[in-house]
């Protein structure tokens, strides 16, 4: 039973791990422990892509001219992709081959745009261009056209006085795991994990982790107070648990506030009692095997935090608990994602792991919970279901043992080259036309299009690694994700997806290339006049399905609670499987975790894009630089040309039918 669920991290510390360099030889890494030696298979299960990526011991060392190296006059390299817009402006920097990806990549993005000045918006994304992961920011005042970088000030921050430290100063070594927003004042807001990685990397005991907020006042995300005010932190410790992890923020920025005085939130009504209290919810990984959400506020502007509050609370819904607790403890939880509707009730949904298919039998399903409150985050409601899932794939079982331990999007093939570690989740929000209804999207393997009729079936999970499988993973036609939507029309007490198996909801890809491909990593976002929109990486387009290229799409809709759903292309070509990161085959086992859109009015779907080539320094056969340096591109040992994963962004008309 244990062993089922080891599905959101790959086993550490296990066998030594190949690094890729490539077009000159392969080199072997060493094993060092990691945060698996503290962590139990639950939480290994749940443990974030971007923290297992950074923590994981055994991934710490990894004829044209191109554009994205050389400068362009402004001293940047923006180079764009058609209508697509590279958001990140730095110039790739050249990295040794066997630490590809570090020092260039960047992924896991989030965008927002000024609800007030629409032209205005930021976006943020794990940024690699320092060496190690750290929270990069950009920022766009032309509706997105043209970006400028910002510098986050998160080389260190105050030690925290309760937990009795004698230093001052807590010097961070990775940072990532990022989200943006914006206050109804004009101020933006990024938030960022950052965290040290322990002895077996840097030989610092220290493995403390926190989660900071820098706010940008009134200068439209182009620079950020220091130091970052904490929203919660460990402080020093010498073990990795409990680590705080994968983290979002949401914002009330709603124009109406309520008359003073107002404590309490009505649903449905037209101002709030909370204008402006950020909201911020994770998951701790506890020493004594549990994941549990929790949520943390401000209400003066990001200065300061409130004490933690629990979100997933004991409830039904939860009737195994993996001995760790009594039954109905929602004891295992992941990424969760706080939004708040225009009368200011705060929504915070996450994947949940206790429901009663995880105990035994074919059915892999889990579920997506949601708690409310109408206080302003300081106690929720019971929970309610906002629907069950199908997560991805496990990985090794499918794509010739690569990737152990996690789910990926295997492509319909006999070749295994779309290793990168992937999961379903749920994004929300709520109609700002009408804030009764709540909109949740999130990934279902089983779905209207995928399901037993066509050969698609649940059957268990792996003993070996705990995640889920499924008969047709590689046949054409058969398994393949869907976006699927559960909508709230009372204010989140109830869902379409409540009493509805997957196999009935609506998805929101309604192309009829979409019924037979894949499609994942989904976010949601309404205009303000109540158009929906949702974005997610596509393989509909061209032999995506076949040799695990990606697009990009944009679904959109004017009637939330409806069926019907107009599809745009978003990525103005299809994106080639991504290679920074690389395992043993040469190709990426990380892509990030999930993608970003905004769409105050019209939609920016931001995704990390791999069309841009990578770049290295030339050497010789024997891996040695040659001399005088000059400029390379590079090819795996399955002959696939090397590339960079940047940040990029379209500006989209809402599709509807």
């Amino acid at each position: 039973m244990k062993l089922r669920l080891v599905r959101l991290l790959a086993p550490l510390g296990v066998a030594s791990v190949l690094l890729f360099q490539p077009a000159i030889t392969n080199t072997a890494q060493a094993t060092v422990p990691g945060i698996d030696d503290e962590m139990n298979d639950i939480q290994s299960r749940l443990l974030s892509g971007f923290a297992e990526m950074e923590l994981n011991s055994k991934h710490n060392g990894e004829g044209t001219k191109p554009t994205g190296y050389f400068t362009r006059g402004s001293d940047s390299c923006p180079t764009n992709q058609s209508s697509n817009i590279k958001v990140n402006q730095n110039c790739l920097n050249l990295t040794d081959p066997d630490l590809q990806g570090r020092g260039q990549s960047q992924n896991e993005e989030s965008i927002a745009a000024d609800p007030n000045q629409p032209n205005h918006i930021i976006a943020s994304y794990n940024d690699y261009r320092r060496g190690d992961g750290t929270c990069g920011v950009s920022y766009s005042l032309d509706k997105g056209r043209t970006w400028n970088d910002a510098t986050t000030p998160n080389s260190f921050t105050r030690n925290p006085v309760s937990t009795g430290n004698t230093f001052p100063r807590e010097y961070w070594q990775a940072g990532g795991d990022t989200s943006v927003g914006w206050d109804s004042k004009g101020n933006a807001y990024l938030s960022c994990q950052l965290f040290k990685r322990g002895p077996a990397t840097a030989g610092d005991p220290d493995r403390a982790s926190g989660f900071f907020v820098f706010r940008s006042t009134q200068n439209n995300g182009a620079s950020y107070n220091f130091p970052g005010r904490p929203v919660f932190q460990t402080g020093r410790q010498t073990t990795f648990l409990p680590l705080e992890d994968k983290q979002f923020m949401g914002i009330d920025n709603s124009p109406t506030a309520c008359a003073s005085g107002t404590a309490v939130a009505t649903p449905g009504a037209g101002c709030t009692p909370f204008q402006d209290r950020i909201y911020v919810t994770w998951t701790e990984f506890a020493p004594s095997g549990t994941a549990f959400i929790y949520e943390a506020y401000s209400s003066d502007y990001g200065e300061h935090f409130s004490a933690r509050h629990l979100v997933s609370v004991n409830n039904p819904l939860c009737p195994n608990a993996y001995g760790i607790s009594a039954a109905g403890t929602c004891n295992e939880n992941q990424f969760s994602q706080p939004f708040v509707g225009p009368d200011g009730v705060l929504y915070v949904i996450f994947n949940n792991f206790n429901n009663a298919e995880t105990v035994s039998g074919p059915d892999n399903r889990n579920q997506i919970l949601m708690a409310r409150s109408l206080d302003g985050g300081q106690t929720f409601t019971g929970l309610v279901k906002v629907s069950d899932y199908y997560d991805l794939p496990d990985c090794a079982a499918y794509q010739q043992g690569h990737d152990i331990g996690r789910a990926c999007v295997p492509e319909k093939n006999a070749t295994a080259n779309s290793i990168f570690r992937a999961t379903n989740y749920g994004s929300g929000a709520v109609n700002p036309t009408n804030p009764m209804q709540v909109v949740v999207t999130f990934g279902s393997y089983i779905n209207q299009h995928s399901k037993e009729s066509n050969g698609c079936t649940p059957t268990g999970t792996s003993p070996a690694t705990g995640q889920d499988l499924y008969t047709g993973v590689k046949t054409v036609g058969a398994c393949n994700n869907d976006i699927l939507i559960s909508v709230s029309n009372d204010g989140g007490l109830s869902f379409t997806g409540t009493t509805t198996d997957p196999r009935q909801l609506t998805s929101v890809n309604t192309d009829a290339g979409q019924a037979t491909t894949d499609q994942w990593w989904q976010w949601i976002a309404f205009t303000k006049n109540g158009k929906l929109a949702t974005s997610y990486y596509d393989r509909q387009y061209g032999t995506d399905e076949l040799t695990g290229f990606s697009d990009f799409s944009l679904s959109g809709t004017g009637n939330a609670s409806g069926t019907s759903f107009g599809v745009s292309r978003a990525s103005s070509g299809s994106m080639p499987v991504p290679t920074q990161f690389p395992e043993s085959n040469g190709f990426s086992a990380f892509w990030g975790d999930y993608t970003g859109l905004t769409a105050a009015d019209n939609a920016y779907p931001f995704w990390s894009d791999t069309r841009d080539p990578d770049l290295f320094v030339c050497a010789d056969s024997a891996g040695n630089v040659t001399l005088p340096p000059s400029v390379c591109s590079g090819t795996n040992t399955s002959g696939a040309t090397l590339n960079d994963q940047n940040a990029y962004t379209a500006a989209l008309a809402v599709p509807s039918k």
